[in-house]
């Protein structure tokens, strides 16, 4: 019960936190004050206060995507080790579902877009999508990687890399880190993949998607992509933090990595400008290439090259 509780209070706030703190570090690098770390949230509510405006040419398809959109990464995140170090739902098949999921989620979302009739939101939809399927084999490759080194198929696996590999344990572990941190990057609609701040019709792909949401359902999506980024933070912390920490011990480090994490997000965002759209796929393609040298990595270790 108490871990139910806590894995809930880390969803309903630490992501909002995260997007504040990215909010104040970018304010920070541009010798700004900013807006309070707690801006999110109070955005939040205020979406959540607001009444809907839906086109007349939308389907019901449209209605519920928001609904599938916090209901996948709500169900998604019982499979992943938050602030405790340990998941809701422990099972040998818990990855699969876990990408499945969210890729759900994201399809509804994709769908809606269309369901608008909009081809600029069409062409965010099919951005979003092509990312999308270079970002899916590189997961599946690293994580497969890990568990068979491991020889744990679940996310625990993570937490068991130095002790599976030794010496060889330590660069799995930073080549992994970078693959999952191009990963939150590119799920998180993040500069240099995305901008969450541009309108620019150039340069939009998941903003784009969500022009004609408003109110509870602009609400659910931001939500929802807090705790997407969140998630895959947490896939991170899982490699860093030692598994045996006492649970106090382990909640403050997880939340202390999450932290840096969020500081480094907003010092990447301020550091580098938006990619050219015909340049992301490179971009994206080395967290392909970082994922084969985790593999390389883990043969070499299980085979003696």
């Amino acid at each position: 019960m108490i871990l139910k509780m806590l894995n809930l209070i880390v969803l309903l706030f630490v992501p909002f936190l995260m997007m504040g703190l990215i909010k104040k570090t970018k304010a920070f690098w541009a010798g700004r004050k900013g807006v309070s770390i707690f801006q999110p949230m109070y955005d939040f509510v205020k979406l959540i206060k607001k009444d809907f405006v839906i086109s007349k040419t939308t389907s019901v398809v449209f209605n519920i995507a928001p609904l599938f959109a916090i209901a996948t990464v709500l169900f998604a995140s019982m499979f992943v080790p938050l602030a405790t170090g340990k998941a809701l739902i422990i099972i040998p098949a818990g990855v699969i579902v876990f990408a499945y999921t969210l890729g759900l989620g994201k399809f509804m979302s994709l769908v809606a877009a269309m369901d608008t009739g909009s081809s600029f939101e069409g062409m965010g939809a099919s951005r979003e999508a092509c990312f999308t399927s270079i970002v899916e084999p590189a997961f599946f490759l690293l994580i497969a990687s890990v568990m068979v080194l491991t020889g744990n198929y679940t996310f625990g696996s993570l937490s068991h890399i130095i002790e599976s590999a030794g010496s060889y344990g330590i660069l799995i572990t930073i080549f992994a880190v970078i693959v999952l941190f191009i990963m939150m990057l590119v799920e998180g609609s993040r500069v240099p993949v995305d901008d969450p701040a541009t309108h620019l019709e150039l340069t939009m792909i998941h903003e784009v998607m969500i022009l004609d949401n408003s109110g509870c359902d602009l609400a659910l999506y931001s939500w929802a992509n807090g705790i997407k980024m969140l998630l895959i933070s947490s896939l991170i912390a899982c490699m860093v933090i030692p598994h045996n920490l006492p649970m106090l011990l382990h909640i403050l480090c997880y939340l202390l990595v999450m932290g840096i994490i969020s500081i480094a997000v907003g010092t990447v965002e301020s550091g580098m400008a938006r990619i050219r759209m015909s340049h992301v796929f490179e971009f994206i393609f080395v967290m392909s290439s970082l994922s084969l040298v985790v593999m390389s990595l883990v043969m070499a270790k299980m085979f003696g090259g």
